[in-house]
């Protein structure tokens, strides 16, 4: 089963690194784009970045993105500002696809913990890099 999917998490790799919330962002985006800490947050993309070179991996944060799931789930942030495990917007991509049918919309990273834990989803490298920081929302 895992080999079913991480061919279809690495089919979709593309079509999420396509539609992640930094690809486009040209100046800020103040709309709901990420979820971290139980709340939605605006982001602004900079600039892809090399991946960790073992000294500084633990200057990203998991960034994850679903490729199914449902309606209104956005991409969810290990942490946020605020928050003290905060790397100020440099992620690591995860990509994410549940196993149960019908699962809900997740907004924290100890949701996906707990989801994981239960075995309800499977979690596999995105091999993605980047700066993105975290924005406040504005209505």
């Amino acid at each position: 089963m895992w080999r079913k999917i991480t061919f279809i998490i690495t089919t979709l790799a593309l079509m999420v690194w396509a539609t992640s919330p930094c690809v486009y962002a040209r100046g800020p985006s103040f709309n709901p784009t990420i979820y971290a800490d139980g709340e939605v947050w605006a982001t602004k993309g900079l600039a892809d970045l090399p991946p960790p070179n073992g000294h500084n991996s633990q200057s990203f944060d998991k960034l994850f993105s679903f490729v199914n799931g449902a309606a209104g789930q956005l991409p969810v942030a290990e942490a946020a500002p605020g928050n003290l495990a905060y790397n100020g917007g440099r992620w690591n991509l995860q990509l994410v696809m549940w196993t149960i049918p019908n699962p809900p919309v997740v907004t924290s990273y100890d949701e996906i913990e707990m989801h994981d834990a239960l075995g309800d989803l499977e979690i596999g490298p995105g091999n993605r890099y980047f700066e993105c920081p975290l924005l406040p929302v504005k209505q």
